[in-house]
């Protein structure tokens, strides 16, 4: 099988060191397979999403030493995709409209039940509020979701070589509805959600591998039952340890101090950055 993955950084602020272990874990990988390294933008979110950010992007993975072996994936040029995967489940009776706000989720979970989980991937689960909604009753401000107890029943699986979580994976309908409950598809002027997105993308660009931080390891389930509603390929998982600081908190782009053009400019060299996030010397 031949080896090809991604780096999907969004365009909404600086890469930090976070993700140069990420970008970096993925382009030794494709190299030393033999493989190709592709560059995707997670620009979908237009109000979030800057020109100047993805440039600073491409200019600091450039200084770093990796290449993409084909022009940016621009999530913001592939709308049409998107939508077109959203209408396949609407059509098929696996959707409606949500018009429930964060708060409006955290009353109706105030009185949780006993032994059942409080949070999945996306935050606190959705305890199924707006679910007997039809989808011609949506309006503009309305999220889209996925009805997870009209889906078929599942027995899925994928593989994970992670060093946290390696080893075959089991995926069923129920497992979904307690620990995730039905997903956000699409939010109001978005043409799809993150995990929507990412299994089409994946698809359209033929990726075996999926090298990503372990943070998102839970949300693989659920995007593994859309691969499966989709009729889509289910690539190899690999979740690495994530770059924390000094209190062990995982970093995220409002470290600035840790940002990678900011090392750049005090005078670090690709192998100094290297060297912070413990990786080998390139080869």
């Amino acid at each position: 099988m031949s080896f090809r993955t991604r780096f999907a950084p969004s365009p909404t602020g600086p890469l930090h060191l976070g993700h140069a272990y990420s970008a970096l874990t993925a382009h030794d990988m494709a190299r030393a397979a033999g493989g190709q390294f592709f560059l995707r933008l997670d620009d979908i979110d237009q109000s979030r999403a800057r020109p100047e950010w993805a440039r600073l992007i491409e200019d600091d993975l450039a200084w770093l030493g990796i290449a993409w072996d084909a022009p940016v994936h621009r999530q913001s040029e592939h709308l049409d995709r998107y939508r077109a995967a959203l209408d396949r489940l609407a059509a098929r009776g696996l959707t409606y409209p949500c018009s429930c706000t964060r708060r409006d989720i955290e009353a109706a979970a105030s009185a949780p039940q006993e032994g059942v989980p409080l949070f999945g991937p996306d935050g606190r689960i959705y305890p199924g509020t707006c679910r007997g909604r039809k989808m011609s009753e949506a309006r503009p401000t309305d999220a889209i979701r996925l009805d997870l107890t009209r889906c078929p029943e599942m027995a899925l699986d994928f593989t994970e070589t992670g060093p946290a979580h390696a080893g075959r994976h089991v995926v069923t309908r129920d497992g979904l509805l307690t620990h995730v409950g039905d997903p956000v598809l699409a939010r109001p002027n978005m043409a799809a959600s993150y995990h929507l997105s990412i299994v089409i993308d994946d698809a359209d660009q033929r990726i075996t591998h999926v090298i990503r931080g372990e943070d998102l390891f839970e949300a693989t389930r659920l995007q593994r039952a859309l691969q499966h509603l989709l009729d889509l390929p289910t690539p190899l998982y690999h979740h690495h340890a994530l770059i924390r600081d000094e209190a062990g908190k995982r970093l995220a782009k409002r470290d600035d101090a840790r940002a990678i053009a900011r090392y750049r400019d005090e005078g670090a060299t690709p192998q100094d950055i290297r060297a912070m996030i413990g990786l080998a010397p390139a080869a």
